[in-house]
């Protein structure tokens, strides 16, 4: 199974009002962003035991890790919770940037260092939320 594959399934899994959100974020962030590399991940390590939700990532960029090995990542994500939809900004040097920028302007949703975590896209100012997703994937880290 490819990755579009894996992404339409994992969505296509989701209750139908959640999913329908995700197709509609995941549509969302392909035009900011034509053409950038996909990625899923099934939120199992490699002993196969869940350690996280499963998440769809789109994008890419180079971490280099504490020992100086280096490996690419995806730079924005998004993954169902069982309260709505979590959207993560990886790469962001200035932990408080997401909160201090979006915070206050993007509605009803919980903002921390790397995710923008929302119940439904209506509690959230989709503008905005966008103007998130260009600096996660166009922006040199902050």
């Amino acid at each position: 199974m490819d990755v579009n594959d894996k992404i339409d399934s994992y969505i296509a899994s989701q209750p139908d009002a959640k999913a329908d959100e995700m197709r509609k974020l995941h549509r969302s962030i392909l035009q900011i962003q034509p053409g950038c590399e996909l990625w899923f991940l099934d939120g199992r390590n490699s002993d196969n035991k869940v350690v996280s939700n499963p998440n769809i990532g789109y994008g890419t960029r180079t971490v280099t890790s504490a020992d100086g090995s280096t490996k690419d990542f995806y730079r924005v994500g998004i993954s169902a919770n069982t309260s709505g939809i979590s959207l993560y900004i990886l790469g962001l040097a200035d932990k408080q940037y997401l909160a201090e920028t979006y915070g206050a302007t993007i509605g009803k949703a919980k903002v921390s260092g790397y995710c923008i975590k929302f119940k439904t896209l209506q509690d959230v100012d989709m503008d905005v939320l966008e103007s998130a997703i260009r600096v996660g994937l166009e922006a040199a880290p902050l």
